[in-house]
C-alpha cells in the first residue's frame, strides 16, 4: 500500500515544487477504496484526494501517507482535520515532516483523537524522494545534481569542440527526465557558446518548463543564444557580476531576461569569479530548491571544489577521445591529493542502451 503511495507521489515529479511530493492511499479490508497525490502547491494535499475518492466508506479504514500530514493552515486547511473528520482509524506514515515547525505535530494530534499511528514503513524510500525538499527546508540551500556525459577516457568533446552526441538516445531520454524533476537547469557561459543549449524539456507533456540559469561573470554569451531569444527567455535567469557590459545586460533586460548581480570571489590565478554560494542562496529565496547543472567542465569543477554538489549523475559512453587539450567533465583546481578526492556514497550503476550511468552522493 505504500508503494502505490509513492508511486501516485511520483506522478507529480517537478511539480509540486516548493512543496514535496505526497502520495496518499485510503485502505479497508486490503484493498484501496481512495488515493491522490500532491499536484502542485496551492492545491489539496494527497491526503484530501484520498478521502474524497474514498468517501463515506473511510470511516473505519486506514490510511497510508509518504509525509505526515500538515496540521496547520497553510494554502490549504490541516489535513489532520480532514483525516480525525472523515473517521480513519489508522494513519501509517512513511517520515514526519523534516520541518522543525511543524515535525511530529500532526501525527500527536491524530493520536490525541484516538487515532492509530506508525510511522517509519518504506521511509528511506520516501525520504530520498523529496531529498531536494529536505534539504531546503533545513539549510536554505537548493539540492545540487551535477550531470555530465563523456568518452569512458572522461572527455566531453573531442581537441576542435565535437560534442554532439557522446551518449546515445537512451541516455538523452533519461536526461529529459532529470530535467522535467528539476526546478532549474544550470549552465556555464562556456556551455552557451560552444553548444547553445535550449535546456528544455522536450519529450512528453508538461506543465511547466525549468528555469534556465546561465552563470556568465563577464558577459561572454552571445545575445543570440537559445536560452535568450527563445519563446521561453522570460524564464531565464542570468547571475553576473560588474565586470560584464553594462549594454549587454540592458540587452537582456529588454528581451524579458532576468539578470542578477552576484557576489563575486577571486580566483586562483586573480580572475574574479561569480560566488556560487551567493547563487544558489538567490535561487533558494526563489524557491528554487532542485537544481541540475549541466557544465561545463569550469563550472562543475568550481561546484566541486566548493564542495556545493550533492548529487552526481555522469553517463559513459564506451568511446575513447583522447587528446590532452580535449575537455574533461570536470575542470576547476581539483585535488592535490588523491586521499583528499570526493568519494560518492550510496552510488549506483545501470545500462542505458550502450552507455552506463553512474549515480551517487557527494
Amino acid at each position: 500500500m505504500m508503494e502505490r503511495a509513492l508511486a501516485l507521489a511520483r506522478r507529480a515529479m517537478g511539480q509540486t515544487s516548493p512543496n514535496p511530493m505526497v502520495g496518499a492511499v485510503v485502505v479497508r479490508n486490503r484493498r484501496i477504496i481512495g488515493e491522490g497525490y500532491h499536484h502542485r502547491a496551492g492545491s489539496p494535499h494527497a491526503e484530501i484526494h484520498a478521502l474524497n475518492a474514498a468517501g463515506d466508506r473511510a470511516k473505519g479504514s486506514d490510511l497510508f501517507v509518504t509525509l505526515e500530514p500538515c496540521s496547520t493552515q497553510g494554502r490549504t486547511p490541516p489535513c489532520t482535520d480532514a483525516i480525525i473528520k472523515a473517521g480513519i482509524r489508522r494513519v501509517v506514515v512513511a517520515v514526519v515532516d523534516p520541518n522543525p515547525k511543524h515535525r511530529g505535530k500532526g501525527l500527536e494530534l491524530l493520536k490525541q483523537a484516538g487515532l492509530r499511528v506508525e510511522v517509519g514503513l518504506l521511509g528511506e524510500a520516501a525520504s530520498r524522494l523529496n531529498e531536494p525538499f529536505n534539504k531546503w527546508i533545513h539549510t536554505g540551500m537548493p539540492f545540487v545534481t551535477a550531470k555530465a556525459a563523456m568518452s569512458l577516457d572522461g572527455k566531453i568533446a573531442t581537441r576542435t569542440g565535437d560534442s554532439k552526441w557522446i551518449t546515445g538516445e537512451s541516455a538523452r531520454a533519461f536526461v529529459q527526465e532529470l530535467r522535467r524533476a528539476a526546478d532549474a537547469v544550470m549552465v556555464g557561459s562556456g556551455t552557451v557558446i560552444a553548444d547553445n543549449p535550449q535546456l528544455t524539456v522536450r519529450d512528453g507533456a508538461i506543465d511547466r518548463q525549468p528555469w534556465r540559469v546561465v552563470v556568465d561573470s563577464r558577459g561572454r554569451s552571445p545575445l543570440e543564444a537559445h536560452v535568450f531569444s527563445d519563446e521561453d527567455r522570460l524564464r531565464t535567469l542570468v547571475f553576473t557580476s560588474d565586470h560584464s557590459p553594462e549594454t549587454w545586460r540592458k540587452q537582456l533586460a529588454e528581451r524579458g531576461v532576468t539578470v542578477i548581480e552576484c557576489g563575486s570571489r577571486i580566483a586562483e590565478g586573480g580572475e574574479e569569479k561569480i560566488d556560487l554560494s551567493d547563487l544558489l542562496k538567490r535561487l533558494a529565496q526563489r524557491e528554487i530548491i532542485n537544481l541540475l547543472v549541466e557544465g561545463g567542465s569550469g563550472l562543475l569543477g568550481a561546484l566541486f571544489d566548493a564542495r556545493l554538489v550533492d548529487k552526481a549523475v555522469f553517463f559513459y559512453a564506451p568511446k575513447i577521445v583522447g587528446g590532452a587539450s580535449a575537455p574533461t567533465a570536470v575542470g576547476g583546481q581539483g585535488t592535490a591529493q588523491l586521499k583528499d578526492a570526493l568519494t560518492l556514497r550510496k552510488f549506483e550503476w545501470r545500462h542505458l542502451g550502450e552507455d552506463l550511468v553512474v549515480i551517487g552522493y557527494c
